[in-house]
């Protein structure tokens, strides 16, 4: 990587911890609320025009899927916000999410390898998941269902990240892999905090994984190249 390139990525990870607290102000700050509706949209935003400056004219499969990963989950973010006001707004969230997820199972397949065994993972992650709908089971309603396969997407998705070990470069491993157990930690303590009991401090610790698990997945396929 260049300097120009280093320095580009430097000034983009301190833009991006900025919006982080700032979003983590608002958001926990009742007066200042309002501002909340700006800067949760401005993460995964600044995030795709990241994505789109690193890959100006790339036109791969890769670019696309990651693309629309980043898309999905802007508008994700953006309905989960008004949840509160209407359950639709989650559904269409939780929506958005699963569309995202499969983006980036795509973009992971691609790299796959086929020799990896995924099964003692796998068994773990599903004990993990299990674990979390013993929580939630009670309280998920009509949700039940909806809720069940976006669990199971969202498990595709962290051991497709697994399975990239070994056809891809180490950095670019590490990163996305990180990315994806920090996605499926985000959604778990939102799901825990919405369906089964609200966690301290919930609203900081859902928002830091999430955007960590964003933001090292693109770094992570960056690096991929």
């Amino acid at each position: 990587m260049s300097k120009s390139q280093n320095k580009s990525v430097i000034l983009f990870l301190i833009i991006y911890a900025i919006i982080l607290i700032l979003e983590l102000i608002f958001e926990s700050i009742e007066s200042l609320k309002p501002f909340h509706y700006i800067s949760k949209p401005l993460l995964v935003s600044s995030l795709i025009l990241f994505f789109l400056k690193q890959h100006p004219e790339d036109d791969t499969k890769t670019k696309q899927f990651v693309l629309s990963a980043l898309i999905f989950s802007l508008l994700g973010d953006i309905l989960l916000m008004f949840a509160e006001m209407n359950s639709l707004f989650f559904i269409g969230g939780l929506l958005a999410f699963l569309l995202a997820h499969v983006m980036y199972i795509l973009v992971f397949l691609q790299n796959r390898n086929i020799t990896k065994k995924v099964l003692p993972f796998a068994l773990l992650l599903l004990g993990f998941s299990i674990g979390i709908f013993y929580f939630l089971k009670d309280g998920l309603g009509d949700l039940f269902i909806p809720v069940i396969i976006y669990m199971f997407v969202i498990l595709m998705m962290v051991n497709t990240a697994f399975l990239r070990q070994g056809n891809v470069p180490k950095n670019s491993y590490i990163l996305v892999f990180l990315g994806a157990l920090f996605f499926i930690t985000s959604d778990s303590l939102l799901a825990l905090n919405k369906f089964y009991h609200p966690l301290p401090l919930a609203n900081v610790w859902i928002m830091t994984t999430y955007a960590f698990a964003q933001l090292f997945i693109v770094l992570g396929l960056k690096k991929q190249q």
